[in-house]
């Protein structure tokens, strides 16, 4: 399996995609490559069937598509993850220093990260910087990824706390601070982040009006397991998704129904922004490609009645040291396929009807699938489909491939997991 060009491709995929921003960034140059171009949504369209086109939106969501061969009303079909993942954003003003002139950096929790996980490693900064231009409305954009090891969050030693292993509460605002360096004076921490971050991009400290920077671990993805069987990286939850779908889009043919891979943003912190599930930046692309294949409200309409999505997020693959913590009688398991997430209380949006077509385009990929509901006493959180649903009356499943330790820094799921889940996304584009 180590060799197989999904796995290595996952791979380079999780290293180069170490936030949003530069997944997004990731997938748009792999569109690029395969021969499709990026529409703007201020500029009027003009689609023709066969057209491969993007949009992206915040430059943290990305939204693409294969205009089908058939009419207006003939429908989507639509896998959907997200670009995001639990962590911390460097908040504005972040330095501050500490006894010796050790500097550290005033950080927020972004969505629901394993805190103590993120301790003691090798981390780093990325994200997105905004510049100055001629024009205000529309400042300049630049990426920046520091690609070496940069700061650390020391745990505290056992010897000031016995009973760590014991339990031990964390503190977001004092425990999890990272350490980046020593400083001479304090006259050098006031804008230290900003003077890298401008070192970095080769561009004047003064010309950045902001950013939207992350911590990031810098350990590389790799496979574990005495066969390969495994990948551990950290934002597999929900990159791993995007690339099976990305990669889905890329293999399959052409056919009457339009083909779309949406990558939205912000599901760990609730999907409601404008690059989130909750907003209508789905359902408005879908509509203009209706309009440009000359149909209307009643076209578009039609179209989503006839359309199924897959809505794709990670699952919790049974524990080998906490079996009891899942479902009595189902038990997904690394490496035993897909899974299907269903829930008697609707969140997800899996129903019967939508389990039933999933199973059968797997049956059909010679894929075998599974399933995963929640243990009874444990409630579970909603989902991309789930969300959608609010803007879009879709037929679709909720599923995702089985995983252990989510929302940790290092998430481990199945190598053989990955490869069903491409093969079962390319039989459903090509169904």
């Amino acid at each position: 399996m180590r060799n197989h060009k999904y796995i290595t491709g996952l791979v380079d995929f999780m290293n180069k995609s170490v936030c949003n921003f530069w997944a997004v960034k990731t997938i748009s140059e792999t569109l690029e490559a395969n021969g499709f171009s990026q529409l703007n949504p201020a500029d009027a369209w003009n689609l023709k069937a066969g057209d491969r086109r993007y949009v992206v939106k915040n430059h943290s969501a990305i939204f693409a598509f294969v205009v089908g061969e058939g009419g207006a009303a003939d429908g989507f079909k639509i896998i959907s993850a997200h670009s995001d993942s639990p962590g911390f954003r460097i908040k504005p003003n972040p330095e501050m220093v500490s006894d010796g002139g050790i500097l550290k950096l005033n950080t927020e929790v972004y969505g629901g990260p394993i805190l103590y996980t993120w301790f003691d490693r090798p981390l780093s900064i990325a994200g997105r910087v905004m510049l100055r231009s001629n024009d205000v409305l529309n400042p300049v954009t630049k990426l920046v990824k520091i690609g070496r090891p940069l700061l650390t969050i020391p745990h505290l030693a056992i010897h000031f706390n016995r009973s760590v292993n014991d339990g031990n509460h964390l503190s977001r605002q004092k425990d999890m601070l990272p350490v980046i360096g020593r400083i001479d004076s304090m006259i050098e921490r006031d804008g230290y982040v900003l003077r890298l971050v401008a070192n970095e991009l080769g561009v004047d400290e003064q010309d950045i009006l902001d950013c939207d920077l992350l911590l990031y671990d810098t350990t590389p993805a790799c496979l574990v397991g005495v066969n390969d069987e495994f990948i551990t990286s950290g934002r597999l939850d929900d990159l791993g998704m995007a690339h099976a779908a990305m990669t889905a889009l890329l293999e399959s043919g052409n056919g009457s129904m339009t083909r779309v891979m949406a990558i939205f943003d912000n599901e760990e912190t609730g999907s409601g922004t404008k690059q989130g599930a909750a907003s209508p930046v789905l359902a408005n692309i879908l509509r203009r490609i209706v309009a440009c294949q000359g149909g209307g409200e009643e076209e578009f309409l039609r179209a989503v009645a006839r359309s199924f999505m897959v809505s794709a997020d990670n699952a919790h693959g049974v524990h080998p040291n906490y079996a009891e913590k899942h479902d009595p009688t189902n038990h997904p398991v690394l490496g035993d396929g897909p899974v299907i997430k269903i829930n008697a209380n609707c969140k997800y949006m899996t129903d019967a009807d939508s389990a039933a077509v999933f199973k059968a385009v797997c049956d059909k990929a010679g894929v075998p699938c599974q399933y995963f509901v929640n243990h009874s006493d444990s409630a579970g959180g909603s989902t991309l489909g789930n969300i959608l649903t609010s803007q879009l009356d879709l037929r679709g499943v909720d599923m995702g491939s089985a995983m252990w330790a989510m929302h940790s820094v290092r998430e481990t799921c199945s190598t053989d997991d990955h490869v069903y889940v491409i093969k079962a996304f390319t039989e459903f584009y090509n169904s």
